[in-house]
């Protein structure tokens, strides 16, 4: 069979995981995007927001490492994709029923945990698909895909609360998209039972350990997570400062994501063409969000917001083209892993230490985000001519 053949097989095979993402986006991204004044309605205060966003991805994160490794080692990607799926989208209605926001926070828990189970061993399947398309390209695609899902569930939250002013409702409604998300993954398991056999030949050999330049990297990586404020801090200070709408919170995260979609097809490419290169222009992009989101009016709000949603464009698509640049097929999943807690262990730090500043001084919580995310293009600086 010649290379179309598998190009062809490889572009819907992301195509497929691309529309499974859309409807789990449209899931827990429509409730992520009221997940901060919800949680302030519930009676939470700045430092909790805070801790439950940092905390709820270092849970998430921190359980890839075992994900990624347990993916590695039974090869049972599938299983652990569906199973982790169901996980993270069924814990969304669900918060529908919670009366207080301790409630809250367990059914939040649980849905990072939920991701954290898929993400490793569905990357690792990407990446064997990807291989035959561009890796930036595809891990871009995948993540537009995924990031239409993030702008229409925000969109229906949006409108729902618009004409009702009712959390628990939108939180219900987002059963359809995940019940349609498990029915499409569950089709895609049959179609393609062995994602692997996709993989190109090239980046097959086999070795016990990651390279330098992977640890290198994930430097950089440490650096991007500790300064990105999540978006339940930033929908929080939109409700305290009186600066958006409550109706508007929505909307603007659906910019945000539009902006993030975008982003990941043009850096995706950009990645393709010159390696990492495109990252450092992407953290440079966007480390100037926070002065604009948490400084300014109305207007330079929404500007912050695209930046912002660069930043995650790129985090979301380029960040993990690079894993399966610098890794084995062998040890995919286990690199997929340790990038994943590490960043996640990074971004709980980052998070709670950026609710803390927020209830203690906003300048000095604008301050640490812009450094260290500039401090990330160093490490960056040193690996940009690296190519596999």
């Amino acid at each position: 069979m010649n290379n179309t053949f598998f190009k062809n097989h490889a572009f819907r095979f992301i195509i497929l995981l691309g529309m499974v993402s859309l409807l789990a986006d449209m899931t827990y991204e429509g409730a992520r995007s009221i997940t901060g004044p919800y949680l302030a309605l519930l009676g939470a205060n700045a430092a909790a927001v805070g801790f439950v966003a940092g905390f709820g991805e270092l849970v998430g994160y921190a359980l890839r490492f075992v994900s990624g490794y347990l993916a590695d080692k039974t090869r049972r990607y599938w299983a652990m994709t569906i199973v982790g799926y169901a996980v993270n989208l069924l814990a969304v209605p669900l918060l529908a029923l919670a009366g207080n926001w301790p409630m809250a926070v367990l059914l939040l828990i649980a849905e990072r945990m939920g991701k954290a189970i898929r993400t490793p061993p569905r990357d690792v399947m990407l990446s064997h698909a990807t291989s035959q398309v561009g890796r930036g390209w595809g891990f871009g695609l995948h993540e537009a895909m995924d990031q239409t899902g993030a702008i229409i569930g925000p969109m229906m939250v949006a409108v729902i609360l618009y004409f009702y002013g009712n959390y628990q409702l939108c939180f219900a409604f987002l059963l359809l998209p995940a019940i349609l998300a498990l029915t499409v993954l569950v089709v895609s398991r049959f179609l393609y039972p062995n994602p692997h056999d996709l993989e190109a030949n090239v980046s097959k050999i086999q070795t016990k350990g990651l390279r330098r330049v992977y640890w290198i990297y994930i430097v950089a990586v440490i650096f991007i997570a500790l300064g990105f404020a999540d978006f339940p801090l930033v929908a929080y200070h939109f409700q305290r400062a009186e600066v958006v709408s409550p109706v508007m919170v929505p909307i603007f995260y659906s910019v945000a994501m539009g902006v993030d979609a975008l982003a990941a097809l043009i850096f995706g490419r950009l990645f393709d063409k010159i390696g990492m290169g495109a990252l450092i222009i992407a953290v440079i992009s966007s480390a100037f969000f926070a002065p604009l989101v948490f400084w300014g009016d109305f207007n330079m709000v929404l500007l912050g917001m695209g930046l912002w949603g660069v930043g995650m464009g790129a985090q979301e698509s380029i960040m993990r083209a690079a894993v399966a640049e610098m890794s084995p097929t062998n040890i995919r999943g286990s690199a997929y892993g340790v990038f994943s807690t590490i960043y996640g262990i990074s971004w709980f730090i980052g998070s709670f230490t950026l609710g803390i500043l927020y209830d203690f001084s906003l300048t000095l919580m604008v301050m640490f985000s812009i450094f260290a995310q500039v401090l990330a293009v160093i490490p960056l600086l040193l690996i940009r001519n690296y190519r596999p």
